[in-house]
């Protein structure tokens, strides 16, 4: 059974236990200023390697400064995670980073993903945000989640994010 509750910063490191698996046959990519999809081939195996090693202090710092970390959960075991922080980005100052987002692969198709992204929506709500911001993996599948839901390009890609992963597709969302 799933059960849903905010993590503990000692369970950050759960994270990386999250099963990413997923073959990939197309990417986006932006084109002056529209998405195009293109055939490109990856087995991914789970998460790149120095992820883990990369993102986990960005994790805790944004932890420790109040973001807010939902999990999902298989009996004890983390099976979907969402996390959005509480700096406010954007020229307007209005909008929050939904961090992260994975669903275990065993675990797709069944709604957790959206039922995060509400979740994650009404946090950024409650916390004066007008818009959530993504930086999406370009994965066919990845960005056609978002668009589903209601999400765009941004117009205006966050420098600092942007600088970050250049290859992302970054996307917002209006609350």
């Amino acid at each position: 059974m799933i059960f849903e509750r905010q993590l503990h910063s000692d369970e950050i490191d759960q994270i990386w236990s999250i099963d990413r698996r997923e073959v990939i046959d197309n990417l986006y990519k932006i084109e002056n200023g529209e998405l195009v999809l293109y055939p490109d081939h990856y087995d991914m195996q789970g998460w790149p390697p120095g992820e883990a090693e990369l993102y986990t202090p960005l994790l805790i710092d944004c932890y420790n400064r109040g973001g807010w970390f939902e999990g999902l959960f298989d009996e004890n075991r983390l099976v979907a995670v969402a996390i959005l922080d509480i700096k406010f980005i954007g020229e307007q100052k209005d909008m929050l980073q939904l961090k992260f987002l994975h669903v275990s692969q065993d675990y797709r198709h069944q709604g957790l993903g959206k039922q995060l992204f509400e979740k994650a929506k009404t946090a950024a709500r409650q916390k004066g945000a007008m818009k959530l911001y993504i930086s999406a993996t370009p994965s066919e599948n990845t960005i056609n989640f978002y668009l589903n839901l209601g999400c765009r390009v941004t117009p205006e890609p966050d420098p600092e994010l942007y600088a970050l992963e250049p290859e992302d597709i970054h996307l917002e969302y209006a609350i």
